[in-house]
Formats: C-alpha cells, sequence, structure tokens
C-alpha cells in the first residue's frame, strides 16, 4: 500500500471516529434527556443511554488509536443494527415522512456501512 493510501486510511479513520467520541461525550451530558429516546418497553432507559455513551467512547478511541479496530466496528455494527430496528425505523414508521427521523435512521445506516468498511480493512 502507497504512503498516500495509508494516509487516506488513517484519516478516514480518525475523522470516522471522531463522530462517536462526540455521541459519546453528549451521552454523558445530555443522558436525562436522550432517556426518552430509549423505546419504552426498556427498563431504566437512562442506563441504556451511558451505557451506549460508554460504548460510543471506547469505540471511537479504538479507531482513532488503531486499537482492536475489528472488536470495535463490530460491536459498532451490532449497536447500529440495534439503534436502526428499535427506534429510528419506528419513528419514521410512527412519523411518516418526518425528515429528522428519516435523517437519524439514514445516518446510522451510513455509519454502519462505514463501521463495516473498516472490518475490510483490518486485515
Amino acid at each position: 500500500m502507497s504512503r498516500t493510501e495509508n494516509l487516506a486510511i488513517s484519516l478516514g479513520r480518525i475523522l470516522f471516529a471522531v463522530p462517536f467520541l462526540i455521541f459519546g461525550i453528549l451521552h454523558f451530558l445530555q443522558g436525562g434527556a436522550m432517556a426518552g429516546v430509549v423505546p419504552s418497553w426498556m427498563p431504566g432507559s437512562v442506563i441504556w443511554v451511558y451505557l451506549t455513551g460508554a460504548a460510543n467512547l471506547a469505540a471511537g478511541l479504538s479507531i482513532a488509536l488503531d486499537r482492536y479496530v475489528r472488536v470495535a466496528a463490530i460491536a459498532l455494527v451490532a449497536m447500529l443494527v440495534l439503534f436502526i430496528v428499535t427506534v429510528h425505523l419506528p419513528g419514521v414508521l410512527a412519523e411518516g415522512s418526518s425528515q429528522m427521523a428519516l435523517t437519524n435512521l439514514l445516518k446510522d445506516v451510513g455509519l454502519a456501512g462505514g463501521a463495516l468498511m473498516l472490518l475490510g480493512l483490518d486485515n
């Protein structure tokens, strides 16, 4: 792999990690407000917000530091698919053509796709 390709992959990993680091921090700063997004059938909503915040931080750090990237990518895909199925898809279906609900769904679909690509890069 050329030096330019290595630089592009390294920069891409860092840029991909940034949203997860910010999301993780926001989960801790705004846990109470975010608890309302957790499906009502799940007990302990604020606990889930903090757990997913910790997972976002751990994955973001792992990817940015290029350590345990495969484990972080697999965990992110699992978490994002759960978000898509339990939060975003029901939100899109309930709100019909709500642009924000669809935007959040597509954001997590794209992030899951990026995490899957990381699996292909991490050999």
